[in-house]
C-alpha cells in the first residue's frame, strides 16, 4: 500500500514567474500564484509544477559529476522533434546536447532559462 500520493514537483529558481511562464509555453496549462515566491503551473492532465524563489540560486551545470551537477531533470514526450526544438528555443531554452549522433538517439537535452536540464524525447 502506498504511503503517499504524488502532488507536484517544486523547482528552485531566481525568477518563479518567468520560469512558470517558460514551462507554460512548453506544456500549456494555467499558472497560479499565492505570492512572488511561489508559482504553480497546472498542466493539462492534472500534473503540477511549482517554481520557488531561491535567493542565491546557482544553476546546475550539465554534464558534471561533482556537487554542482544536475540535481533533477524533466523529460517531455514530443511527436515532432524539430518543431518542438524550435519552440523551446524560441521560448528561451539553451541547447545542451542536440544529438550529434545523426539522429540515432531518441532525445535531446536543453536547459530552461534558470539552467535546469530537461529533455525532449520522441514519444510517437
Amino acid at each position: 500500500m502506498a504511503v503517499a500520493t504524488f502532488c507536484l514537483v517544486a523547482i528552485d529558481c531566481p525568477d518563479p514567474a518567468a520560469l512558470a511562464g517558460f514551462y507554460q509555453g512548453v506544456l500549456g496549462g494555467e499558472v497560479t500564484h499565492d505570492s512572488d515566491r511561489w508559482f504553480e503551473l497546472h498542466v493539462p492532465g492534472g500534473a503540477r509544477l511549482a517554481f520557488q524563489l531561491a535567493p542565491g540560486y546557482r544553476a546546475p551545470e550539465w554534464p558534471r559529476d561533482d556537487r554542482n551537477s544536475q540535481q533533477e531533470h524533466l523529460d517531455f514526450k514530443v511527436r515532432d522533434m524539430e518543431a518542438a526544438q524550435r519552440e523551446v528555443l524560441a521560448l528561451g531554452a539553451t541547447p545542451l546536447d542536440l544529438d550529434d549522433d545523426g539522429g540515432k538517439r531518441d532525445f535531446r537535452v536543453f536547459a530552461d532559462p534558470a539552467g535546469h536540464p530537461f529533455c525532449l524525447c520522441y514519444g510517437g
